[in-house]
């Protein structure tokens, strides 16, 4: 939880749904637990979210726009993310951590325009923490149903898996190619340095 809060795409809704699965399935524990699983997914957003948000602070959108592509953040979702922290302000960062793709990289402008840490941290973890339960109690759901899942998924878990691994295969492919376009088409100073004769 705290890499895909970091900016670094990977995703929560595979992350906590797993988490409330293996409370069921390999702890055998009760619902209760999920609060605590809650927490710590939570935790997890918050501290990965305070590395965007000094990134933000500390090197600023510059930083952002000239590092970002190793971490696969393009501009435009600077862009995305700054029009909305711009539009809606602090109440953003509550807001956004149940929206997906925004909620990775809200932290970032609110690094940029300096908000208040503490109340981002508290925000962070607030709004964090709902997106963590409803992900784990899905896991959790699911993993109740084990066996009746098991037993319809069992003649086509191989074409699951391969479809899986061809949709984050194709996911990869697209965050690399609009790095790579974003680059090419970056004006000559924006990015690097000109060379000088």
């Amino acid at each position: 939880m705290a890499v895909e809060s970091a900016a670094i795409p990977f995703p929560s809704e595979i992350i906590m749904p797993l988490a409330g699965w293996v409370l069921v399935k390999k702890r055998e524990l009760g619902f209760e637990w999920l609060f605590l699983a809650a927490f710590y997914g939570a935790l997890g957003n918050t501290i990965g979210s305070l590395v965007a948000y000094y990134a933000g602070a500390w090197g600023g959108r510059p930083f952002l726009q000239r590092y970002g592509r190793f971490v696969l953040i393009t501009r435009r979702e600077l862009d995305w993310a700054d029009r909305w922290f711009g539009r809606y302000g602090e109440w953003t960062v509550l807001v956004s951590r149940v929206l997906p793709v925004i909620r990775t990289f809200i932290s970032v402008p609110a690094g940029v325009a300096r908000m208040n840490v503490w109340r981002f941290t508290l925000l962070t973890f607030v709004g964090s923490y709902p997106w963590s339960f409803g992900l784990a109690w899905g896991g959790f759901a699911l993993g109740e149903n084990f066996d009746q899942l098991s037993d319809w998924f069992r003649p086509v878990a191989i074409p699951i898996v391969i479809a899986l691994v061809l949709l984050g295969t194709f996911f990869l492919y697209r965050r690399i190619r609009d790095v790579l376009r974003e680059r090419s088409e970056a004006l000559p100073g924006e990015d690097e340095p000109i060379d000088e004769p």
